[in-house]
């Protein structure tokens, strides 16, 4: 084999052309979040071993350098999740190598044993039914974008649909007739058929209309689009919510919180349909989720029915209270006792 073929340079070349598309699948949204990763790696290389990134060779990399890098995430602000993802982009390279490249072996073992870390359990963040109705209610439909802004809210609300499936809907993925869907395209590659409400599929079947994209020549369209006429980027979606969510917060503080991503519609989605007595089972498929334990989370997070199912299991066995009870305040030395710990 040709030292060009063992060049880093090459390795990472064949790596997102030829075996993240090909050999694995992967999606356009894995290889672009894998290409982040290496976009911030390769200058990390390039300070830590004085080398440019054409010069790096495959004996220059090292478990201590990967450590190095993942710490140097951590000490720039980044999450420990963003830590994890970039270290499963790394792993998938160098597994890649020791495949292709069986002499690299004992370099690419050492990097696969690193292990992910261990993150804090996800907090849910979700509003009211309330507090998403006063939400979509900010937009002006009177007005094009008004209207289109209102309709992006509430198909992100009605399909708890991830920001980049919202900004993936073309006009042929929505079915408007009974009985109403849209496919969303999720991460993975994963499709899957969500079924829209009959107000959704009325909003959405004006709004094509209107923006008379209701010919078959423009099924392959995205539905929402900038004022280029460019898909929306998730830039965008977050934006435009960001703004409506600052003035529904100013009118109503107490339901709506001044940090609602558009992530926390999804969140908030959920917890509705668990509330409303759906099986767990279903809200883990309509979210795309790949394991029921993703979905749990929500269960974990719901205190309102575990609340409401322990009341309703509650078994009334304690004595009433007694309106003379004594002063536990009476025994001095008691007092005096506990006042003396931990001095």
């Amino acid at each position: 084999m040709s030292n060009d073929n063992r060049n880093f340079s090459y390795m990472i070349a064949r790596f997102f052309r030829v075996y993240l598309p090909g050999e694995r699948g992967f999606s356009e949204m894995t290889i672009s979040s894998y290409r982040d990763t290496f976009k911030q790696f390769i200058p990390f290389c390039q300070n830590t071993l004085g080398k440019v990134p054409e010069k790096i060779q495959m004996s220059d990399f090292s478990r201590d350098l990967i450590i190095a890098f993942l710490k140097k995430l951590e000490d720039d602000g980044k999450s420990i999740s963003t830590r994890n993802q970039r270290l499963a982009a790394l792993k998938c390279f160098f597994k890649y190598v020791q495949y292709s490249y069986p002499e690299f072996i004992d370099i690419t073992r050492a990097i696969s044993c690193i292990h992910i870390k261990k993150q804090p359990e996800t907090i849910v963040n979700y509003i009211t039914v309330e507090g998403v109705s006063h939400i979509l209610q900010q937009p002006d439909m009177r007005t094009k974008r008004g209207y289109r802004d209102m309709l992006m809210l509430a198909m992100m609300y009605d399909t708890a649909a991830r920001v980049t499936e919202v900004t993936e809907i073309r006009i042929g993925d929505i079915r408007t007739t009974s009985p109403s869907t849209v496919v969303l395209h999720g991460k993975g590659s994963k499709d899957r058929i969500v079924p829209l409400s009959s107000k959704t599929a009325n909003l959405v079947q004006a709004y094509i209309e209107q923006a008379g994209l209701d010919n078959p020549s423009f099924y392959d369209k995205y539905l929402f689009v900038n004022r280029s006429g460019e898909k929306l980027t998730r830039a965008g979606v977050a934006y435009i919510l960001r703004k409506y969510v600052t003035v529904a917060h100013k009118e109503f503080p107490a339901l709506i919180p001044d940090l609602f991503s558009p992530h926390c519609m999804r969140h908030s989605k959920a917890m509705h349909l668990l509330q409303a007595g759906v099986a767990i089972i279903y809200i883990r498929d309509f979210l795309g989720h790949s394991s029921i334990k993703t979905t749990e989370v929500y269960a974990k997070a719901d205190s309102k029915s575990k609340r409401a199912a322990l009341e309703a299991a509650y078994c009334d066995v304690l004595p009433p209270a007694n309106e003379f009870l004594p002063s536990w305040n009476d025994d001095k030395s008691l007092m005096q006792f506990l006042n003396s710990l931990c001095k």
